[in-house]
């Protein structure tokens, strides 16, 4: 990465922060304000509200199955409607602006349609356009592939191409504004005691976000931290200090639990008896892997007879397909067959060390088991326990486990293991 040039900030704003008219206006004088403290200024939006869920929408009403290249195509409208918008709402404000597509920008991506990643980004353009003294308004999410075809990052894509400008830019810093006021210790729409954090390391950040705080997408925390990018997460709607997210933070070692995260947009699979042979697993998943279907939770039961279940969770978007390939797959293995359920979430703890230290798992079972709440699949890593539960249970959960850890208390503290 080249050294940071001083005096260059990126702003994200997301769709809430820009979902009306009124919205895009707040937003164009949050633009205009920074550029009057003499900094250069780029800016990337999503598209406005619920474009993209309403886009998605016509498309399964004209295919149950729509092809993924004719997806990117129509999704990335959305966000080509708010850059422009907002450019002229900018300049509205006596700020001179400029609009650009992903294309038009040169953000060059690979040709996984739907779920792409940047490879590249040229630079030339979006500088030309800040030495003419532009605010340049990116629309996110988008880019093409070698074949000029326009490809989408994924939900959250416009989080990822903000901070891959940044890093491309040497920005000095990446401002993420969206509708909550910084990271909290669980989301404060679902748990009413959630604390907002001052700072919190890319890592901890990352694995929140990986669990499904909405506040990040866990791909822009990656390239954040690969390429030094310092992220502030802050609301367009208020002018309170915000959550920063970088390394090298003074925090305690003794902190345990720094917050929890919730994933709805999860599916359960089971594939029942499964050959106990070799490759049968390898199988399975690249067959997913090729379709582009990420894995998670995998759990392989032990049973007689030289057969064994293998439970694991996707995307709840994914589900569709995963169920055309696996049908196809169970028959080729010489499987019993395979089940699924959309009616589940996973709840997450996050913090350093977390899974390593003696006693927080059982505290966090112990949480659950006492909301009543039955645990159907367990994951870890260094840094988070996960665990799937019924859909139903899992605001309840968030709060429970919440409360378990003392997380609204304020300053950060060892967790007590009883």
């Amino acid at each position: 990465m080249e050294e940071k040039e001083l005096g260059i900030v990126v702003q994200k704003f997301g769709g809430s922060s820009v979902a009306n008219v009124a919205r895009i206006r707040n937003v164009a004088g949050i633009v205009a304000e920074t550029r009057k403290k003499g900094k250069d200024v780029v800016v990337v939006v999503s598209a406005m509200g619920d474009t993209t869920d309403h886009l998605v929408e016509l498309a399964h009403e004209i295919s149950s199955l729509p092809p993924r290249r004719e997806m990117d195509m129509l999704l990335s409208t959305g966000e080509q409607v708010s850059s422009a918008l907002l450019a002229m709402a900018i300049m509205e404000q006596g700020q001179p602006a400029i609009s650009l597509t992903g294309q038009q920008v040169g953000i060059i991506t690979d040709s996984m349609h739907t779920k792409a990643k940047i490879v590249d980004i040229d630079q030339d353009r979006i500088k030309s356009e800040l030495g003419k003294g532009n605010i340049v308004v990116v629309a996110g999410f988008q880019g093409v592939n070698g074949q000029n075809d326009i490809t989408t990052l994924g939900r959250g894509g416009s989080d990822t191409t903000a901070v891959a400008v940044a890093a491309a830019l040497g920005a000095e810093l990446c401002e993420i504004y969206t509708d909550v006021d910084g990271v909290y210790t669980a989301d404060p729409r679902c748990v009413v005691n959630a604390r907002k954090l001052d700072e919190i390391t890319y890592d901890e950040m990352l694995e929140l976000a990986s669990m499904g705080a909405g506040v990040l997408q866990p791909r822009s925390v990656e390239c954040a931290k690969l390429n030094g990018v310092d992220l502030c997460v802050l609301s367009s709607f208020n002018r309170v200090e915000g959550t920063y997210v970088r390394e090298g933070l003074k925090m305690e070692k003794k902190v345990v639990v720094r917050g929890v995260a919730k994933d709805e947009n999860v599916a359960k699979i089971a594939i029942m008896k499964v050959p106990d042979t070799p490759g049968v697993a390898f199988k399975v998943f690249d067959s997913l892997s090729q379709e582009g279907i990420n894995v998670d939770m995998i759990i392989q039961s032990v049973n007689s007879d030289n057969f064994n279940d293998i439970l694991f969770t996707i995307n709840k978007d994914d589900l569709n397909r995963a169920r055309r390939i696996l049908e196809k797959i169970v028959l080729e293995i010489g499987a019993k067959g395979v089940i699924d359920d959309a009616d589940v979430a996973k709840i997450s703890i996050v913090g350093a060390g977390v899974a390593s230290t003696p006693g927080v798992a059982a505290q966090m079972f112990g949480a659950l088991a006492e909301s009543n709440i039955n645990i159907q699949a367990i994951s870890t890593s260094e840094l988070k326990i996960s665990c799937l539960v019924a859909r139903s249970a899992i605001y309840r959960a968030m709060q429970a486990v919440h409360d378990k850890f003392a997380l609204s208390n304020e300053g950060d503290h060892e967790v007590v293991i009883r």
